[in-house]
């Protein structure tokens, strides 16, 4: 017959299992976010290389689509590394059809290169192909997101995946700026894009700065260098103030890029800080976990007495007043001292661990709420995200 102990060692390997997925999962997000860095400099570059009808930028492109084929080959190899058959993965419907949408999308990449090299695509059409894709991939983090059964480690991939999506919006705006200055003139309807891009990344980096560590926050804040922000600023400003249909100085389009990728490759630095917390926060979770493994393994097999038996009806206070450890009588047919505590113990855990990870993903839930009214307002009533963005503020 099992016994309590049994079942706490099962729990705990399960719990084992947990933490060894989140941080397969976690090296996923990590390459993940490697590969949409570098599709956001290469969204910006091809940009900047229709912009130019082809005349500029065609070498560092072609640099740019070489290094982001020499990642997707990693994350293809994360892909594979995945367990697809056993069906124990807790989102696994979720994760793997965002995966699955994210290949699709990765097999068609090189189809998008090509309208993009021989210039068969407006700077419109290939910017929002990149979004398409760079959005599946940020799908996925927050479906590893969702998934995670750890308040910290939970903590650590919301503030990850709102830290990644702020920087795509910050790509994005470099993207749409790009295009307007190579082109050169002011139109409308994409001034009102990037003063949409410019809100979108200060809400984002908000919700990262609830639920990151505070280290990580203070060094968000010294990566932004005062010069860079206002050269910044004073780009954004000619870009977003030009009258419509206003010539812009197309020589501008290199100091604009520039700019704008000092201040996403600091954001790729804090990114990458975040990425190598959430590992050590695995790693030291599952080292943890094993230790108090080996420590229930170590439980004496001496059978209990009467009084230890007993020790299940007493008061809770006086159950909590022995510490752990202290006089252990051992483990036979019946509950003992120590087991009880650890029961109770584990029990308080998941119980605090839960309401933990409620407050956590009531931001999740937000952004999925908000994410489906968007949806409807855009098949409903045909609008623009950005307009359906401006109808539910």
């Amino acid at each position: 017959m099992k016994s309590g102990l049994n079942f706490l060692l099962a729990a705990k390997r399960c719990e084992i299992a947990e933490l060894q997925q989140l941080a397969l999962t976690s090296a996923l997000v990590n390459v993940t976010g490697r590969l949409v860095h570098g599709l956001q400099r290469e969204r910006g570059l091809s940009n900047l290389f229709l912009g130019s009808q082809g005349l500029r930028f065609g070498e560092v492109r072609h640099q740019q689509i070489g290094e982001c084929r020499q990642i997707e080959a990693e994350l293809r190899a994360c892909f594979d590394e995945l367990d697809t058959e056993s069906a124990r993965l807790g989102n696994g419907a979720r994760l793997f059809s965002r995966i699955a949408y994210v290949l699709h999308g990765l097999d068609a990449l090189d189809g998008l290169r090509t309208r993009v090299q021989t210039l068969e695509w407006t700077p419109q059409r290939a910017t929002e192909a990149y979004v398409r894709l760079i959005a599946g991939l940020l799908a996925v983090v927050f479906e590893a997101a969702d998934s995670a059964s750890d308040p910290e480690i939970s903590r650590l991939l919301v503030a990850l995946f709102n830290f990644m999506q702020g920087k795509e919006f910050a790509g994005q705006e470099r993207a749409a700026g790009s295009v307007l200055f190579a082109a050169g003139r002011a139109v409308a309807d994409e001034q009102q894009r990037l003063l949409h891009l410019i809100e979108s990344q200060e809400r984002c980096l908000e919700v990262f700065a609830e639920f990151s560590n505070p280290h990580v926050v203070a060094l968000w804040h010294t990566t932004q260098a005062s010069a860079m922000l206002a050269e910044l600023e004073r780009l954004r400003r000619v870009l977003c103030t030009a009258p419509h249909g206003s010539p812009l100085n197309a020589q501008v389009s290199q100091a604009w890029f520039d700019c704008c990728s000092r201040r996403i490759d600091r954001m790729k630095a804090v990114e990458d800080r975040l990425a190598l917390d959430l590992l050590q926060a695995c790693e030291q979770k599952i080292a943890a976990a094993n230790a108090e493994l080996d420590r229930f393994h170590a439980l004496h097999t001496v059978p209990a007495t009467e009084a230890d038996v007993l020790s299940f009806f007493r008061a809770p206070e006086a159950q909590g007043a022995a510490a752990f450890g202290a006089n252990t009588q051992g483990y036979g047919l019946h509950l003992e001292r120590s087991i009880l505590e650890l029961v109770q113990e584990q029990a308080r855990r998941l119980q605090t661990m839960s309401d933990e990870l409620d407050t956590v993903r009531a931001s999740l839930n937000e952004r999925k709420l908000i994410e489906r009214a968007k949806g409807l307002l855009m098949a409903h009533r045909h609008l623009s995200e950005e307009e359906a963005h401006k109808t539910m503020r």
